[in-house]
């Protein structure tokens, strides 16, 4: 069994980014990825961080994501910027929108930011967080390649599609809400897929929609989805959203996010801020009551507060890594 070494945020980063430098990325990519995947590592969110790594790589290689790529930004309406992630990294993309979308929203009320040609975006309750801390509220939608299918149907069309949201709540951390339409996050199955471990049941269908614990059969089969036909409706409010606004590509026209096979994903994130202030004064301290109230509830935690315990702990005492795995990435293209 690999045993666990404990990193720096520094070390990660570096890890990170070396790997990906050495796998025809520009350093400028390659930082923003790294810190989009230390993120998902803070956040405790490993399916989303480390271990994209070497597909990431892979693909980078393979011309799949365009490591050069540098995204284009239009500004269509006051409250409107398109975003043309031009094939490569989502997080490029990503950062043009954080930039662009507080200064936005706090001048027109709300502002949205829609991007297409774009990639895997990781973690998105790390997105929506950052634009909390700066002062907005924040909700975010993203589509991932075909993973779900519609309720009752056999073929999927849907991704597993997160959905993001996060509060401001002044000097306090922002409340963060972060879901996959999927009962599980698919890079849960694939962390366990390269483990070699189980998932339970209820994860995952094999290809003949039958129910199974074997995490490479998943990784080939459908998901199962959160809330049963509710969570495959809020699926296609998201393809929707992020792909049918936008121009990206839907879920079913997408390539894989984990190997370096076939055409870019060309996926789709829409990301909307509003100023808490749009509707009159005091909109923060009315976010923060509502907290505070579901703080003050016998059992109850804010969410986000675990994952935010995880950062503060992390960067204290050091981020655990499976050494297998660092050795695996200081590998690529060594």
């Amino acid at each position: 069994m690999s045993g666990t070494t404990k990193m720096t945020a520094d070390e990660v980063t570096a890890l990170i980014s070396g790997a990906l430098t050495r796998s025809r990325t520009s350093e400028a990519n390659a930082k923003s990825v790294a810190s989009a995947l230390l993120a998902a590592e803070l956040a405790g969110q490993n399916g989303h961080g480390l271990r994209r790594v070497a597909a990431y790589s892979a693909q980078a290689r393979a011309g799949k994501v365009d490591g050069f790529a540098k995204p284009r930004s239009e500004t269509l309406r006051p409250g409107a910027i398109a975003i043309d992630a031009g094939n490569g990294f989502a997080y490029p993309a990503m950062d043009l929108a954080l930039e662009w979308l507080p200064g936005a929203a706090k001048a027109q009320g709300i502002a949205i930011a829609g991007i297409r040609r774009s990639h895997h975006c990781g973690v998105a309750g790390v997105t929506v967080e950052s634009l909390a801390q700066r002062g907005v509220a924040a909700l975010m939608v993203a589509n991932a390649p075909a993973a779900m299918a519609p309720w009752g149907g056999r073929r999927p069309l849907f991704g597993t599609d997160p959905v993001a949201f996060a509060a401001p709540l002044g000097k306090r951390d922002p409340v963060v809400v972060d879901i996959s339409l999927s009962k599980v996050a698919r890079g849960k199955i694939m962390a366990a897929a390269q483990k070699g471990e189980p998932i339970p049941e209820g994860w995952a269908l094999d290809p003949d929609g039958n129910p199974t614990t074997d995490a490479k059969t998943a990784m080939e089969g459908t998901m199962v989805p959160l809330g049963d036909a509710k969570g495959t409706a809020l699926a296609l409010m998201v393809e929707l959203l992020c792909a049918g606004l936008t121009g990206a590509n839907y879920a079913w026209q997408a390539t894989s996010f984990f190997d370096d096979k076939g055409d870019p994903p060309g996926t789709g994130q829409a990301i909307i801020a509003i100023d808490p202030d749009a509707f009159g004064s005091g909109g923060m301290e009315r976010m923060a009551l509502m907290a505070e109230m579901v703080e003050g509830a016998e059992g109850a935690r804010l969410p986000g507060r675990r994952r935010q315990q995880i950062r503060a702990d992390y960067l204290t005492n050091g981020i655990p890594v499976d050494s297998d795995l660092a050795a695996s990435i200081r590998a690529i293209g060594a």
